[in-house]
C-alpha cells in the first residue's frame, strides 16, 4: 500500500492535529484548582472523556460549544464543585483557543502539496473557525457534526463524509482515514472498510487520556507517531 495511491486524507481534528487534552486540562483549571486532593492529568482526561461521550450520546443533535458547557457542569458535580452557567459556557467557548501540535501546521502544508485533505470532526462549524485558523491550510472538506447531528463514532458521521465525497467522484478505496482515537475513528473506519492510519500521539504514555477505551483494539493500516512522520513518509515516496 502507498500513500499516494490515496486522493484524499480525512482527518480527525481533536487529539490528531489539535492538543485537545492540554487545551482541556487549562480550560478546567478553574475547576480543578479548587480541589484539596489534586487529580492528575489522565483521571481529569478520563472523567472529560466519559461526560463528553455519554452527552453525546444522550444529545447527539447539540453544538460542542454547547455540549461542552453540560460537560463542565457534569463534572463540577462529580467534584463537589458550585459553577455558574456562564462559567460552563465560558469553557465551551474555549475550543477556539486549544493549542495545535507544534507539527500540524507545517506538516499539512507538505501534505497539502500531494494530496487532498479533509476533516471528519466532532465539533461545530465555529469552534472549528478557530482551530483551522490554527492549522493554516485549506481543507477541501469541511464535515462537522453540527453539519450532520451526531457525533463520532456514529455511523452516521461516516456516511455522510462517504456520500459527500462519493458525490465529487472519490470513492471509499481511494480515502485513508488519519485519527488518533481508536473509539472515535479506528474502529467506525473499520466498520465501513476504510483504509486507516493511525497518528498514535498518545504513544509514551498509559491509557486512552480524552477518549473512551474503545474495547478490542481496531486495526490500523499504518502507524505514525506524529504528523510531521506522515508527511515524511509522503514526501519519501
Amino acid at each position: 500500500m502507498k500513500l499516494r495511491d490515496f486522493k484524499i486524507l480525512t482527518f480527525d481534528v481533536y487529539g490528531t492535529l489539535i492538543d485537545w487534552e492540554s487545551g482541556m486540562v487549562n480550560a478546567l483549571k478553574p475547576l480543578t484548582d479548587q480541589r484539596n486532593d489534586p487529580l492528575s492529568r489522565d483521571e481529569i482526561l478520563q472523567a472529560h472523556a466519559f461526560h463528553e461521550s455519554t452527552t453525546q450520546r444522550w444529545t447527539p443533535d447539540k453544538p460542542y460549544t454547547e455540549l461542552l458547557a453540560v460537560v463542565y457542569r457534569r463534572l463540577a458535580e462529580e467534584w463537589n464543585i458550585a459553577v455558574s452557567w456562564e462559567e460552563c459556557q465560558a469553557y465551551g467557548l474555549s475550543v477556539r483557543q486549544w493549542p495545535a501540535f507544534d507539527d500540524s501546521r507545517a506538516a499539512l502544508a507538505r501534505l497539502k502539496k500531494h494530496i487532498k485533505l479533509a476533516v471528519l470532526t466532532n465539533t461545530d462549524n465555529i469552534s472549528f473557525q478557530g482551530s483551522s485558523a490554527r492549522l493554516g491550510v485549506d481543507f477541501d472538506g469541511v464535515y462537522t457534526a453540527e453539519d450532520i447531528g451526531s457525533y463520532k463514532p456514529s455511523d452516521r458521521n461516516f456516511e455522510y463524509m462517504l456520500e459527500q465525497l462519493a458525490h465529487r467522484g472519490i470513492q471509499k478505496h481511494e480515502i485513508l482515514h488519519v485519527a488518533e482515537s481508536m473509539f472515535h475513528d479506528h474502529a467506525p473506519a473499520n466498520r465501513f472498510g476504510l483504509k486507516n492510519c493511525w497518528i498514535y500521539r498518545r504513544h509514551n504514555k498509559d491509557g486512552f487520556g480524552a477518549t473512551m477505551n474503545p474495547g478490542d483494539m481496531p486495526h490500523v493500516d499504518m502507524q505514525f507517531n506524529s504528523m510531521a512522520e506522515l508527511a515524511d513518509a509522503f514526501d519519501a515516496e
